[in-house]
């Protein structure tokens, strides 16, 4: 079986039974309570108690038998999870922007109704407005980074009583299998960057550089997804953020530090969108914060490579190559540089040979 064609964790989400596949789209579901009430819920969240008798589990659907060993987030079981695999640091974060792999089953069938496993890379998705089921939402805050978890959601915390025809019979409960890559807390930023430059100033260093901090994560996270400009308008807030910010002796090295990793990643991102005047002015600014950097170092020969200043380049690419002599790319880049500058000369050669053969620059003077 293909990895395309298993759940995340390779098995059905009901268990060893049956083939899964892939395929499907987010879908708009119910919400019945506001995250805070949701929040209290899942602090008092515990497990059925009682075990099945046997007469009775062979009467059970395969739900409900799946069920009996699931956790109750939501209190009223209709929510219940179950964890595959632990995750790692912090619970999810409510406005937090999440990123997922997920797929939802209807009880009787193997295909998914609802994934996204087969993105190489899935979409930032932002609670409370992105994901619109409650229940998935719920889900997800009760998660950890890492984590890969089976949900079920009742009605009332999924499509509700009618459904969404045709996927969606009426009063389904449904199966979600999620995996939970990574979030990044959303909220806060948002809110700071909308300050005035005056009420941003009020509040204390740590707070502005966690906000850059969170600019400069979601900037890289829209670079890794080719989102090149989108990712710019990001680092230039976090920079703006830093730029702003004046800070005592001993602590301005940690705004410089800061700085000198949101100065790298846009000269890169310049790189990327053709624009080499901005990349190397950003990383000359990097240098000028750290005048060894060798990513700066080797940024700025990459710009004045593709700016035709052969000798600038080459005057940077081998500061780079002597504080590392052995970095693959910066000797390949030196090879580029070479071989371009002997095109370059020999194209001059060329057109100086034409410029001043004889007959190049005459004229035929017609007889009277």
């Amino acid at each position: 079986m293909s990895a395309s064609s298993r759940s995340l964790n390779g098995l059905p989400p009901w268990g060893a039974d049956g083939r899964v596949k892939r395929g499907g789209r987010v879908s708009a579901g119910r919400r019945p309570r506001n995250r805070e009430e949701g929040r209290a819920e899942m602090g008092g969240s515990t497990r059925s108690p009682g075990v099945l008798q046997r007469d009775d589990a062979s009467s059970q659907s395969r739900y409900q038998r799946l069920s009996q060993r699931m956790l109750d987030l939501s209190g009223d079981r209709g929510v219940l999870k179950d964890v595959i695999r632990e995750g790692s640091g912090e619970l999810v974060t409510p406005d937090a922007s999440v990123l997922v792999k997920y797929s939802g089953y209807l009880e009787h069938m193997d295909k998914p109704f609802d994934s996204n496993c087969f993105r190489k890379t899935p979409r930032l998705m932002k609670l409370g407005e992105d994901i619109t089921l409650w229940g998935m939402e719920l889900g997800l805050l009760s998660m950890r980074r890492g984590e890969v978890a089976r949900f079920l959601f009742k009605p009332t915390y999924a499509y509700g009583m009618l459904g969404c025809p045709p996927l969606i019979p009426p009063n389904a409960t449904v199966l979600f299998e999620i995996e939970l890559l990574d979030f990044l807390d959303s909220a806060e930023s948002d809110k700071f960057c909308v300050l005035s430059a005056e009420q941003q100033d009020q509040f204390p260093l740590q707070k502005v550089l966690k906000v850059a901090a969170t600019e400069r994560e979601f900037g890289n996270y829209l670079f890794r997804q080719n989102r090149f400009y989108d990712a710019k308008v990001r680092y230039k807030r976090a920079l703006l953020l830093l730029h702003r910010r004046s800070a005592p002796a001993e602590e301005q090295l940690l705004v410089e530090t800061a700085k000198l990793l949101v100065l790298l990643n846009l000269s890169f991102t310049y790189l990327k969108l053709e624009r080499p005047t901005m990349a190397l002015r950003y990383g000359e600014q990097a240098l000028v914060i750290d005048r060894k950097n060798t990513k700066a170092l080797f940024r700025c020969g990459q710009a004045c490579l593709l700016m035709t200043e052969y000798q600038k380049a080459r005057d940077f690419l081998v500061r780079a190559q002597k504080e590392q002599p052995f970095n693959h790319d910066i000797n390949n880049e030196l090879k580029k540089l070479a071989s371009y500058y002997s095109d370059y000369l020999g194209k001059e050669k060329e057109m100086c040979h034409r410029m001043f053969a004889p007959g190049a620059h005459g004229s035929t003077v017609g007889e009277n």
